[in-house]
C-alpha cells in the first residue's frame, strides 16, 4: 500500500501528518517538535529550510525568506541572496525538507501527498501549490482546503454524530470560514469564503506600525529603513503578540536597536492586552462579512451551526474567541489543536487517498465548487436582444460531483450550427469572465428560429475535471469539451468604482463623465449596453494604469459612439 502524508503548507509554520493504526497522528521534524517554521534560507550556497533558516534570520535577513505562501501564484519573484526565486521553487525547498524528515521518522520513502492550501486560494494559488510539490518530488494526490482538512480531524472521532459546523479558520498568512455538515460519516461541505490577505501577519504589523511611531516620537528615529531593526521589530511583535494571548501585559525591550545622534537607543514598550485590541478590532472585524456570506450561501443561519471549531495559529488571540461568541451566538468549541488540526486532517484524507480508510466505514468528504460556471448565451435583457448574457449551470458552491443540464433554442432561421463558449464568473456579460474553452456542436435540420432544441450538460468531477457536452435533441448530434479546473484562472476583479483617483484618470476625466452623463439619460438600447461595456473598459485601462496607446484607442471607440 503507497503510503501517502498530509502536509499543512502553511504561512507561518507548517506541519505533516500521517495514519498510524487508524489515528492521525503529527510527524516530528529533526528536532523533534511538531511545528516546523516556514522560513526558507541560503547558507554557504545550500538552501536551508525550517528551524535551521529561523535561527538565521535576525543576522541574514538578505538570506532568509518568510510568508513565501502570501505570493504564490502571484508570478512575483522573491529575492535572496542576490538571486531571485518564484515563490513555488522556495515552497518546494521547504516541502523538500518536510519529505526528508518524514521519510527519517518512517523509515520509507515518501513519494505522494494531501496537501492543504486555505478554501478562498483560487486556481491560480492551487496550481502553484502543485507545482511546488512536483519539484519537492511530491505527486500531490489531492488539494484539500484548511477548514475542510480541521473538520475531518475532527469528525475521524466524531463519526457517529449529525451536526452542522462552522469552522473559522485564521492563520498566520490567510482567513477562511467554511459551513459543513456531517452525518452518517460523510462532511459535505456546504460553502466556504475568505480573505486571502488577512491573517496573522497583519496583526504582528499593527504592533510593527506602533513600534515605529514611538521610536520616530521618542528618539527621532526611523526605524523603516534599517533592514537589521526591522526583523527584530517583527520578531518582537510576533513574541508579543503570543505572550498577549495567556498574559495581561507584555514588555518589549529592544537594546541598541539604532542611534540617534551619537547615542545608542534602546526601545522599550509595555504593551497591554488592551492596547492590542485595540489596535486591532478592524481586522477581526474584517471577518464577518465572509461569515456571512458562507452562511448565505450554505442556506443556513447562526442559530442552525451546532458547533463553531476554531483552528489557526491566529485564533489564540482571545479576543477572537469572544468575537465569534457575540457574533454567532454560540461559544466556539476547543475540540481541536488550532495549530495541528490542519495537518492531521490532511492525514485523515490521505489514508482515504490511499485505502487506508474505508470510506464505507469510515469517514469521507464532499467538496464544492468554488466559481460559478456557465455559457454565454443570447437573450432578452430590458426587451433587448443581447448575446453575451452568461447563463450560469453550475452556482458558486454547488457540491461536486456535480452534473447539470440545461436546454436551450437556435436563436436565428436555418441555423447550422452553434459555438458552446464555456466561461468561470459570475458578472453578467459572459466575456467578462475567464473563458475556459469553447466547442462547436451541429448540423442542425434547417427550421425556424427557436425550433432546434439543444442540451447542454455540466459534469464537475472530484478531481477538478469539468466535461461540457452539448446534444443535439433532434438528431442525437453530440460535442465536448474536457477542462480541468485545476489548470483554469480566478476571474480577475478590478474595482473601477476608484478609478478617478488613478495616475491616468485627469487624461481621460472629461470623455469617462461624458459617458457617464449620456448613459444617466438614456433607456436601455443596444447602443446603451455597447457603451457601457466600452466605459468600463476604459476605467480599468485607467485603474491598472495600462498603456496610454491602449486607452487612448479605448477613449476614440467611446467618442465615435457617443458622437453617432
Amino acid at each position: 500500500m503507497k503510503r501517502v502524508i498530509g502536509i499543512d503548507l502553511g504561512t507561518s509554520t507548517s506541519e505533516a501528518a500521517v495514519m498510524l493504526d487508524g489515528v492521525p497522528f503529527i510527524i516530528p521534524n529533526e528536532r523533534q517538535n511538531a511545528i516546523t517554521p516556514s522560513v526558507i534560507g541560503r547558507k554557504e550556497g545550500r538552501f536551508i529550510a525550517g528551524e535551521e533558516a529561523d535561527e538565521r534570520k535576525l543576522l541574514y535577513p538578505q538570506d532568509t525568506s518568510v510568508e513565501v505562501k502570501r505570493l504564490m501564484g502571484s508570478g512575483e519573484r522573491i529575492r535572496l541572496s542576490n538571486k531571485f526565486y518564484t515563490p513555488e521553487e522556495l515552497s518546494a525547498k521547504l516541502l523538500v525538507h518536510i519529505k526528508a524528515y518524514a521519510e527519517t521518522y518512517l523509515k520509507e520513502p515518501v513519494d505522494s501527498a494531501v496537501i492543504t492550501v486555505p478554501a478562498y486560494f483560487n486556481n491560480e494559488q492551487r496550481k502553484a501549490t502543485i507545482e511546488a510539490g512536483r519539484q519537492a518530488g511530491l505527486s500531490v494526490e489531492r488539494i484539500i482546503n484548511e477548514p475542510t482538512a480541521a473538520a475531518l480531524c475532527y469528525g475521524i472521532e466524531h463519526i457517529a454524530e449529525e451536526s452542522r459546523i462552522l469552522v473559522y479558520d485564521f492563520g498566520g498568512g490567510t482567513f477562511d470560514v467554511t459551513v459543513l455538515e456531517m452525518f452518517d460519516g460523510v462532511l459535505e461541505v456546504k460553502a466556504s469564503s475568505g480573505n486571502n490577505e488577512l491573517g496573522g501577519k497583519e496583526f504582528d504589523q499593527r504592533l510593527i506600525d506602533y513600534l515605529l511611531y514611538e521610536a520616530r516620537e521618542k528618539y527621532q528615529v526611523d526605524l523603516s529603513k534599517d533592514i537589521y531593526a526591522m526583523v527584530k521589530l517583527r520578531e518582537a511583535a510576533i513574541k508579543c503578540k503570543i505572550a498577549l494571548s495567556s498574559q495581561k501585559e507584555y514588555k518589549i525591550t529592544l537594546p541598541m536597536i539604532a542611534v540617534s545622534g551619537e547615542t545608542p537607543v534602546t526601545l522599550e514598550e509595555t504593551i497591554t492586552a488592551g492596547m492590542f485590541e485595540e489596535m486591532t478590532a478592524d481586522l477581526v472585524e474584517l471577518t464577518r462579512k465572509p461569515i456571512e456570506t458562507a452562511l448565505s450561501d450554505s442556506g443556513y443561519t447562526e442559530s442552525d451551526i451546532d458547533l463553531i471549531l476554531l483552528t489557526g495559529g491566529t485564533t489564540r488571540i482571545p479576543y477572537i474567541g469572544r468575537y465569534v461568541e457575540e457574533l454567532l451566538g454560540r461559544k466556539p468549541e476547543k475540540l481541536i489543536d488550532p495549530d495541528l488540526a490542519v495537518a492531521m486532517g490532511a492525514a485523515v484524507q490521505a489514508a482515504a487517498l490511499s485505502g487506508e480508510l474505508d470510506p464505507q466505514k469510515d469517514i469521507m468528504i464532499t467538496d464544492v465548487a468554488p466559481y460559478a460556471l456557465g455559457i454565454r448565451v443570447m437573450t432578452d435583457m430590458y426587451g433587448i436582444p443581447f448575446d453575451n448574457y452568461m447563463d450560469i449551470l453550475i452556482p458558486r458552491n454547488t457540491t461536486i460531483p456535480v452534473t447539470k443540464t440545461k436546454r436551450y433554442s437556435t436563436a436565428a432561421d436555418n441555423q447550422r450550427e452553434a459555438i458552446v463558449e464555456v466561461y468561470q464568473g459570475e458578472k453578467e456579460f459572459a466575456t467578462e469572465n475567464v473563458s475556459l474553452g469553447e466547442f462547436c456542436i451541429g448540423e442542425f435540420p434547417r427550421a425556424r428560429a427557436g425550433k432546434e432544441k439543444i442540451d447542454v450538460e455540466f459534469s464537475y468531477d472530484l478531481n477538478g475535471i469539468l466535461v461540457v457536452t452539448a446534444v443535439v435533441v433532434s438528431t442525437g448530434e453530440k460535442a465536448h469539451v474536457s477542462i480541468d479546473m485545476k489548470e483554469a484562472k480566478e476571474p480577475e476583479y478590478i474595482d473601477i468604482s476608484e478609478w478617478s483617483r488613478a495616475p491616468m484618470a485627469r487624461k481621460f476625466r472629461a470623455t469617462v463623465r461624458k459617458a457617464e452623463k449620456w448613459l444617466a439619460e438614456q433607456e436601455y438600447t443596444p447602443d446603451s449596453i455597447e457603451l457601457e461595456e466600452i466605459l468600463t473598459a476604459l476605467k480599468e485601462a485607467i485603474v491598472l494604469g495600462r498603456d496610454v496607446d491602449e486607452a487612448e484607442d479605448i477613449e476614440a471607440e467611446l467618442l465615435g459612439l457617443l458622437d453617432r
